[in-house]
């Protein structure tokens, strides 16, 4: 279904501006194979050198880890993410061991390549008609902390997944808000030969 909304300036796939990031979620259970579809889609993203850095730690709504997990969210994101069906926190390796040699070194795009990962986890969710949320207000030292995450790894960012329910079983504040947003037209963000941007 295309969203009336979101009308791109070229032609390009639907799916691009039908993936949007809700907040009103449906209490859902997801069950490990639906959810490890999505994994899969990440698995598939590309990587520099295919070093592959992302990893994704999970918790699905109503398992012993759940209340951990949503307690790393900030207060206004757990009041909505709550109702969502498993949320994840997407963590990315800084070092690389390349082919032929036996030592690490720095992965300068290492929080580039999780964020491929990221979006073929998101545009696969939109394919199976679930809906993710990427979190940024969220304690990540504290989610190192309970996640064991050793040195060398950054937290990136958490994910709510989830069934989309009604703008109106969200409070008056968060409801105001539900609805797609927009982008800088293209002009903005694109030119040819040199920076030709505000800065």
């Amino acid at each position: 279904m295309s969203n009336p909304s979101r009308v791109p300036a070229y032609p390009i796939a639907p799916f691009f501006t039908e993936r949007w990031s809700p907040r009103a979620f449906a209490p859902a259970a997801i069950d490990e194979a639906e959810l490890f579809s999505l994994f899969e889609a990440a698995r598939w993203a590309p990587s520099a050198n295919n070093s592959q850095p992302w990893r994704f730690v999970f918790a699905r709504n109503g398992t012993p880890h759940w209340n951990a997990f949503l307690g790393l969210l900030n207060e206004n994101n757990r009041r909505w993410a709550a109702q969502a069906s498993a949320l994840v926190v997407l963590i990315s390796k800084t070092t690389h061991v390349r082919n032929g040699e036996s030592a690490a070194t720095p992965l300068r795009n290492h929080s580039l390549d999780t964020g491929a990962a990221w979006i073929s986890l998101a545009l696969q969710a939109e394919h199976s008609g679930w809906r993710t949320h990427a979190i940024g207000g969220f304690d990540r030292e504290r989610a190192r902390e309970l996640l064991a995450v050793p040195d060398g790894f950054v937290v990136e960012i958490a994910i709510a997944i989830g069934k989309q329910a009604a703008p109106e079983t969200l409070s008056d504040d968060l409801r105001v808000r539900e609805q797609p947003n927009q982008r800088l037209p293209i002009a903005q963000t694109v030119a040819e030969g040199r920076f030709a941007f505000e800065a």
